[in-house]
């Protein structure tokens, strides 16, 4: 599935812009945006004057904060081009080995008959984005497929589905208005906000969501939403992926069975999805 890393461009911008003055440390946020700008980047790079001109901050400011953040390892310095840096992998690390969510996931995706053989993601829905938190390889893996912190819309994909589905359908006039131009990858994807809405209504009778070559071509995926532990718990779901030319649909039925145990196991055991 063809991931977006950041998020959308217009709200990058406003991030930006609002930071200075809302901010208590505006060097903090600088740096922040920093990190985002790097990550945003098609290749990975940028240089002082392009970090500079997105920021719309001076170059000697921008060259401060690089200064820093390269000390402290969360940039790395290429001639004349700065990359997001190798310590920002050990905090995510970090992060991730904390979450008792995490360390569950991989334990049943490897005891599970169905799921130990495929391609299964976990991941944390984001406004109309998800990010996917953690990936685990059964054999063989789907490789065209999102991996650890991607971020990928989620009318494009089954966990988004699954995760959107979940909310309160007011949420859904917000997020998802008729006339809303959704993201396309593949000719399947879903179009518009009546579209959407439509599938989210499936989702919910049927108490799991289906992509169907919607991001990736030959490629289909099933997923269930995690149950919320407690109010604000976080937003969970997990999906699997199988290539379309050797699923079946009973490979689906055994897929959703242990998924639907797995989003037990992570979440509230009293928890469930509601029809209501």
């Amino acid at each position: 599935m063809a991931p977006s890393k950041t998020a959308g461009s217009g709200e990058l911008e406003r991030s930006r812009e609002e930071a200075p003055s809302s901010s208590s440390a505006p060097a903090v946020t600088r740096a922040a945006a920093v990190l985002d700008v790097l990550a945003a980047s098609a290749t990975g790079r940028a240089t002082l004057s392009d970090l500079a001109r997105d920021l719309g901050i001076p170059k000697s400011s921008t060259s401060n904060i690089l200064q820093a953040l390269e000390d402290a390892g969360l940039v790395a310095r290429e001639g004349s081009e700065f990359s997001l840096g190798r310590k920002l992998v050990e905090l995510g690390a970090s992060y991730l080995s904390r979450r008792d969510e995490i360390r569950e996931f991989y334990q049943f995706c490897g005891q599970a008959a169905t799921l130990s053989k495929e391609t299964v993601r976990i991941a944390l829905l984001d406004g109309d984005h998800v990010i996917y938190l953690a990936r685990y390889e059964g054999h063989p893996a789907v490789r065209l497929t999102s991996t650890i912190g991607d971020k990928m819309p989620a009318s494009l994909c089954a966990v988004g589905k699954a995760l959107v589905g979940r909310l309160h359908e007011h949420d859904w006039e917000v997020l998802y208005p008729d006339d809303a131009e959704l993201p396309v990858l593949t000719p399947h994807s879903i179009r518009t906000g009546k579209e959407f809405k439509e599938e989210l209504r499936r989702i919910k009778e049927q108490g799991y969501a289906f992509e169907d070559e919607e991001s990736t071509l030959g490629v289909v995926c099933v997923a269930v939403p995690v149950p919320t532990r407690g109010a604000h718990g976080p937003n969970l779901g997990v999906s699997v992926t199988s290539l379309k030319a050797t699923f079946t649909e009973e490979q689906k039925l055994a897929m959703v069975r242990e998924l639907q145990g797995l989003a037990r196991a992570l979440g509230n055991p009293m928890g469930e999805w509601s029809k209501s």
